[in-house]
């Protein structure tokens, strides 16, 4: 190899994030309880910044989804690289792939967000939600409805 390929390569690593280079990632693991039935899933979405938090789930970085046994839900998320996340869920129900809401655009299904967030007025706030993901985490989040 060239030293000038040598010094190219070693200059471009100062700007990869810590954790990239190793391909360290980890689990999140998110229990979310207070459902009020077994009927439907439950619908994650994982968000990586403030763009579009919670309801904007075309912005989210991962979305998944799960079944509900004992009016709880488990889900693990694998391979996240560290950083900053925040997450938005709903009880959906009726199964039919989005959050169900009143002529006010009040949710009729359970809602809920990471640090169990609420919202005034509104959807919670990334800044309320938000957590670090700097090893495996376990998250647990209880609906509102």
């Amino acid at each position: 190899m060239s030293r000038n390929l040598i010094y190219i390569l070693i200059s471009a690593m100062g700007f990869i994030e810590p954790g990239t280079i190793t391909g360290q990632n980890y689990h999140i693991t998110v229990t979310i309880t207070g459902l009020r039935n077994n009927k439907g899933k439950v619908i994650l979405y994982l968000f990586n910044s403030a763009d579009g938090f919670p309801q904007q789930h075309d912005k989210a970085f991962r979305t998944a989804g799960n079944v509900i046994a004992n009016n709880c839900c488990s889900m693990v998320l694998s391979d996240i690289p560290r950083g900053i996340y925040a997450i938005g869920c709903f009880h959906d129900e009726n199964d039919n792939g989005k959050l169900d809401t009143n002529l006010l655009g009040i949710p009729d299904e359970g809602v809920g967000a990471s640090n169990n967030a609420k919202g005034f007025m509104g959807p919670p706030k990334f800044k309320d939600a938000k957590f670090l993901v700097e090893g495996d985490v376990t998250m647990p989040i209880t609906i509102s409805h």
